[in-house]
């Protein structure tokens, strides 16, 4: 069986779904490998490195002749329909916001594994591409806050006096957050964390951050996961979250929910009760913000409320990309460790009896097996049928 390794090519993206040496273990599970001439170069892995590694480098992969896609970033519509009926793809899908790639991988009869879909059991930690990037995410946020930052995160007593640490506020303990948190640390902040999981409390004072207790509704669903909280919910939690804010040098918001938008944590307004020169760092901002008026990679001069300076906010854009080299190797071995409960002995073996493998897959045989996202593709094509009805 054939595995192909693209060139990502989705601008600013730089990781690659395979490694040298996870290239020899693909090889060892007796798939043939071929590499798209290029794809490891944004991630320091030259051509050369994966054909010592028994791979086959190509100038360009032939989509319609390849049995498996590995991939990083969600495929575009015409990469989709470019595979032949019966392909295997593996990489990140993004379905709730990717439904055009969706639909064509399900209409051209691909079988689809999307690494956000990899259920969070213990026997699939090794697979989770999610919790992988977010590791990478935190620590790269920390380091863009500092770049910023017109002044030390650390504590200095010196001759000509004291600078005080800076003070970091981190909302959302995720694994992002909680990277964020230690590196922060580490750095020599003093630094506050919030999570509407009670839980997380224990878990962020393990890091070396104080966790901000707010007098809020439990907001903890199956599994750990955070839920959204009602509207009434959100807007008390803002409140109750604006003086820690304001009392903040750095701002960094992790939250998410999975399968929804970004929750908003932070107004335009509490951003503006900031001192001047303060950075804010919105991890999630590709998924709808947690703060508001954050772009994706871009930096944004807020003004304060007194108009005596400005706050940076700033809307990271795929962090990871950005430590591409690390990056690359945590992610490409999430790949393969996927693959080796698809493939044995160089042939498929698709167990969907395996909670691992049912749970991953997205589209299988001309169906989109997770149902959430099937749904989601329902109600745009009724509400497609109901405007051109309307048209007519």
């Amino acid at each position: 069986m054939k595995l192909g390794i693209p060139r990502e090519r989705r601008a600013g993206e730089r990781r690659v779904a395979a490694t040298p040496d996870t290239t020899r273990q693909l090889t060892g599970m007796g798939l043939e490998v071929l590499v798209e001439s290029g794809a490891g170069d944004g991630a320091g892995h030259a051509d050369a490195g994966y054909k010592e590694a028994g791979a086959t480098i190509v100038p360009e992969l032939d989509l319609a002749a390849i049995d498996i896609l590995a991939h990083v970033r969600p495929l575009d519509p015409h990469i989709a329909a470019s595979l032949k009926r019966g392909a295997i793809t593996v990489g990140l899908a993004s379905p709730s916001s990717e439904l055009p790639a969706v639909q064509a991988l399900a209409d051209n009869g691909v079988t689809s594994f999307a690494l956000e879909l990899v259920p969070r059991i213990s026997r699939a930690q090794s697979i989770d591409a999610l919790t992988s990037q977010a590791l990478v995410a935190g620590y790269r946020c920390v380091l863009e806050a500092a770049i910023r930052l017109p002044r030390f995160f650390p504590l200095y007593m010196t001759a000509a006096g004291t600078i005080p640490p800076a003070r970091v506020l981190v909302l959302g303990a995720g694994v992002a957050g909680l990277q964020a948190i230690g590196t922060a640390k580490r750095l020599g902040a003093r630094v506050f964390a919030n999570d509407i999981r009670p839980a997380s409390a224990d878990e962020v004072a393990s890091m070396g951050g104080t966790f901000v207790r707010l007098d809020l509704e439990t907001a903890e669903s199956a599994g750990g996961y955070a839920r959204q909280l009602s509207s009434d919910a959100g807007t008390r939690q803002r409140q109750l979250l604006a003086p820690h804010v304001a009392q903040s040098d750095v701002l960094i918001t992790t939250a998410a929910v999975p399968g929804r938008p970004a929750p908003l944590l932070v107004t335009r307004e509490m951003v503006q009760g900031m001192r001047p020169g303060s950075v804010v760092i919105d991890l999630a901002a590709e998924s709808g913000g947690n703060v508001e008026g954050s772009v994706p990679g871009r930096d944004i001069p807020i003004p304060t409320a007194d108009g005596t300076g400005h706050i940076t906010l700033v809307g990271l854009k795929d962090p990871a990309s950005a430590m591409a080299s690390d990056a690359s190797r945590l992610y490409a071995k999430n790949v393969a460790n996927l693959l080796a409960l698809l493939v044995r002995d160089g042939a498929l073996n698709l167990d969907f009896d395996d909670e691992v493998v049912a749970g991953a897959c997205l589209t299988h045989s001309g169906a989109v097996r997770h149902q959430p996202t099937a749904d989601l593709l329902g109600a745009r094509t009724a509400a497609a049928a109901a405007r051109q009805e309307g048209a007519v």
